[in-house]
């Protein structure tokens, strides 16, 4: 049976499921919800009443959560896995995929927000704490990279999903790729992966809605 999922073209955890379905060249209906019709949303809101996308869809199976829906296709859908199998490697995959989801994702996606809160609704002072979390994320990634080529087992995985989305819009509100000489040059590799290239070129034409968008650097645009 075909998977679904939901999604919206900008919405950056949408690139980290897409990429473990490119990666192991999985078939999928992808189907665009727009949060702000109540009959775009429709559908999604009755497989999955807390909204938040993406969703996959597999049969009557619902599988919210990236780094679930990543696990998932691990144990469903064959092909390359994105968590290694040995334990002890499994464990360090699902750490840094936490980590870059709630230490680079979340603090990007604080300052992206605050740029399109109302006038007078501003949180400048959440935004200063946002940069520092990213500062400190920045400063534990480039560490741990300097000697590895992806970020946990050995081979490209559910950490450098995770990674992708993050960096891809942090470098674009606080870039990372001046001071922190490992993380740039892992990003560069990330950036060159075949199944990160599409991802990008399908979002491509929806970057002019980024609030950022004018801080994008010129390889991010293509």
């Amino acid at each position: 049976m075909t998977l679904v999922l939901y999604y919206r073209p900008l919405a950056s955890y949408r690139h980290k499921v897409l990429i473990a379905l490119y990666e192991r060249g999985v078939p999928f209906e992808a189907r665009y919800v727009d949060l702000g019709d109540p009959n775009s949303a429709t559908e999604l809101n009755e497989a999955w009443p807390v909204g938040k996308i993406p969703v996959l869809k597999d049969g009557a199976r619902i599988v919210p959560e990236t780094s679930v829906q990543i696990e998932y296709l691990d144990r469903k859908r064959g092909g390359a896995a994105m968590i290694p199998a040995d334990p002890e490697a499994a464990l360090e995959a699902r750490l840094w995929d936490r980590f870059f989801d709630n230490y680079v994702m979340t603090p990007m996606s604080k300052i992206v927000t605050d740029r399109i809160r109302p006038d007078g609704k501003g949180d400048a002072h959440g935004v200063e704490e946002a940069r520092a979390l990213l500062r400190m994320a920045y400063g534990v990634a480039d560490k741990h990279l300097a000697t590895r080529q992806w970020v946990a087992g050995g081979a490209f995985g559910l950490a450098d999903c995770a990674a992708e989305p993050a960096l891809f819009y942090a470098e674009c509100v606080e870039p990372f790729s001046g001071g922190y000489p490992n993380l740039a040059r892992y990003f560069d590799r990330l950036f060159a992966r075949p199944s990160v290239q599409r991802v990008t070129e399908e979002a491509r034409p929806f970057f002019k809605f980024f609030p950022y968008r004018e801080a994008m650097p010129a390889r991010l645009l293509g």
